[in-house]
């Protein structure tokens, strides 16, 4: 019998706008170069291209960004992913921020390495395509 694994990614239609997005700003950066408009303008087209781009890329190189399993969690990044055993995970909760008026919620999840270095590791809604709140028992359900 094989062992339950959860994952969550970003979804993949954010991450498809996110690059529709950076090549619309591409585009618009080019455009004003080449009619010698506004420098401003230019700039700004510049850093939404990079911007975009930059959040298009980790959200299609950080895939699964959180995965569970028997053994642990594993967590992508954009260069590599990092495991952490349940042995080493010290706690899972849910934390409610209040922000512009508006309350969301966040998955906390405290970790210490083999060498004694605590870390935090906080999730939102965009980076799990999930509600903190419907991921967190799944996780724990998971954990020995």
């Amino acid at each position: 019998m094989s062992e339950p694994v959860k994952e969550w990614s970003p979804a993949p239609g954010l991450v498809v706008c996110a690059w529709f997005l950076a090549l619309a700003a591409a585009a618009w950066s080019v455009a004003l170069t080449i009619s010698d408009a506004d420098p401003a303008g230019r700039l700004l087209a510049g850093v939404a291209a990079v911007g975009a781009a930059i959040a298009a890329l980790f959200g299609t190189r950080a895939r699964p960004r959180l995965r569970v399993d028997a053994d642990g969690l594993t967590v992508s990044g954009m260069l590599r992913a990092h495991h952490h055993p349940w042995p080493l995970v010290q706690d899972v909760r849910v934390l409610r921020v209040r922000r512009l008026g508006r309350e969301t919620t966040l998955l906390e999840v405290d970790t210490i390495s083999t060498d004694g270095h605590e870390q935090l590791l906080v999730f939102g809604r965009l980076e799990l395509a999930a509600d903190p709140e419907d991921v967190a028992p799944q996780l724990l359900a998971l954990r020995p």
